[in-house]
Order: C-alpha cells, then structure tokens, then sequence
C-alpha cells in the first residue's frame, strides 16, 4: 500500500497566493478555460470519459486506468503523491481533482497557483457518485450531459441495489487490503470497501473504526467473515494459498468454506459510473444469481 507524501514552492513558480486562493473551487465552479485539463483521481478521469469530454485532458494521475484511451495521456504519478512541479509542467488551465489528493502541501500549492483548481468530492455512496458527475460536468460547463449521465448511473444504481433488497441473512464480508508480514490489515467504516459492501447487500464483518488497519487474530475470529474481498489489479496483491494459511482466517466461516471474491481494484472501489455494474457482480459473487458478465 503506498504512503502518503509548502508554500514556498510557490515561489519557486511564480505563484500569486492571494490570486489563486481566489479561484481554487471546491465542486462549485466551471473553468473558464478547459481547453487543457489535468484530471486526478480515477474516478474523476472515467466520468470525463463518460461524458465524451476527454479531448479536454491533457494528462491524467497514475490510479486513472480506465478507460484504455486514458493510458495514452502522460501521467502525472500516484494521486496522493503529486509533486507541484509535475502537474504544472504540463500546463493545465484547469485542474480536476477528486478530494485526497495530495500530500497535503502540494495541493496547498496548486490550489494558490494560477490554474483554476477545482476539487470534486469524495463520499463512498449512491449519492456520491451522482454528486461527483454534476461536479465534473459543472467544471467543463457540460452540465446538461451531466445530469443525462446522473440519470442513466441513479437507475443502475437503484436496479442493482433492489437484487439484494430482500435478503434478510446478510453476509457478513471481510475486505483484506493486505497481509504484509502475515498480518491482515483491514477495511473499518468511511472506506470505499465498506460503502461497496452495503452497496452490494453484505455487512461489513469489522466495525468500531476508521479506514484501514492491521486486525489482532481475536479480532479476526470475532468478525466471523462469511467472504473475504480482495482486490485485484493494485499493489503485491493476495495470494490464497496464504490468506486461508492465516491462523485466523481459518478459524472464520470464510476461511472453513474457503471463500474468497476477488475484483479489479479500480473496478471495485472507483465509485464512478461503472459502480452498478461492479456492485451487481459483487452481489452476484455474495448470494449467487447473474453478474454482468
């Protein structure tokens, strides 16, 4: 899993704080200029896509993947590892990025910088993804196309989310980011695994924190996982063999039954238009019925 990486590389630049404070935007705002724009976040770069927009982008970060044609644009590095130098080395006029993006310090640059930055939010819901389409779409002054998309991804969304509506034993799903040195660090609450696993009818087995970190064996036991969720396609990945190795995994409903869903990582967590799609084959993978594929 990666890491996460001043102002007075501002300087460096020739950046007028107080100019570009002005015209950093928060989802509110469209860029007067979107003749070249640098798009970070996966999620961010698919919806311009979706929209048919992408002869905009002139690059892209390095978790935009999808759709192929993206690969072609330079890429800018990880998204929460941007240098200021890199993203304006390609002379946007206008910056499109999903919110935590950073370090924190390079954002605080690019948002006083001269180029119009325009930060799109990030909840891991239904209505999020919605949100984050009318904000691209606002951001490139396509918001009649925006909300066609919005309309088209809200009825996906509801259809896929109705599969699983009667279901009264929910299963219980574990997502493992990784077992680096054999220890399973986890998804908690206010993650996109979580808000996948209630998207797709299941119930995340851990709770009573935050993001991401690393499970005592007990605690492993006591969530009783029906499945484990791992994601496929980012970083060393997880290997079977040692995941139902794990001590306490095999202690687990999931562990004895041996079962493991695996996703694209992209596919999985971007919560962009695609996200119907993945939640229908999440909940086909859960309770069994047709995904679509």
């Amino acid at each position: 899993m990666r890491t996460l990486r001043g102002l007075a590389l501002a300087a460096a630049f020739g950046l007028s704080a107080l100019a570009g404070a002005a015209r950093a935007a928060e989802g509110t705002a469209s860029f007067a200029d979107t003749s070249r724009i640098a798009s970070i976040g996966g999620s961010v770069t698919e919806i311009v896509f979706a929209l048919g927009e992408e002869s905009h982008l002139v690059a892209r970060d390095s978790t935009s993947l999808y759709p192929q044609a993206a690969l072609e644009l330079p890429d800018l590095g990880y998204m929460r590892q941007l240098s200021p130098e890199g993203v304006l080395s390609v002379n946007p006029t206008g910056i499109l990025a999903l919110q935590g993006s950073g370090p924190p310090q390079t954002i605080e640059v690019l948002k006083t910088a001269s180029v119009p930055y325009i930060e799109v939010p990030e909840t891991f819901d239904h209505e999020g993804i919605l949100t984050r389409i009318r904000v691209v779409g606002k951001a490139l002054g396509v918001e009649a196309k925006a909300e066609k998309l919005a309309a088209e991804v809200d009825a996906k969304l509801k259809a896929a989310e109705s599969r699983t509506a009667g279901i009264e034993e929910r299963k219980r799903v574990l997502f493992v980011l990784s077992l680096a040195g054999g220890k399973v660090l986890a998804s908690g609450s206010g993650t996109a695994a979580d808000g996948m696993i209630r998207l797709a009818g299941g119930v995340n087995a851990v709770e009573g924190y935050e993001g991401y970190k690393q499970l005592s064996d007990e605690a492993i036991v006591t969530a009783r996982p029906d499945v484990v969720l791992v994601m496929d396609g980012a970083g060393p990945g997880v290997s079977e063999t040692d995941l139902f190795a794990n001590a306490a995994i095999s202690q687990t409903p999931a562990g004895t039954a041996r079962r493991l869903v695996r996703m694209d990582g992209g596919y999985l967590l971007g919560f962009g238009p695609r996200t119907a799609d993945a939640v229908n084959d999440l909940a086909a993978a859960l309770y069994g019925g047709q995904s679509t594929h």
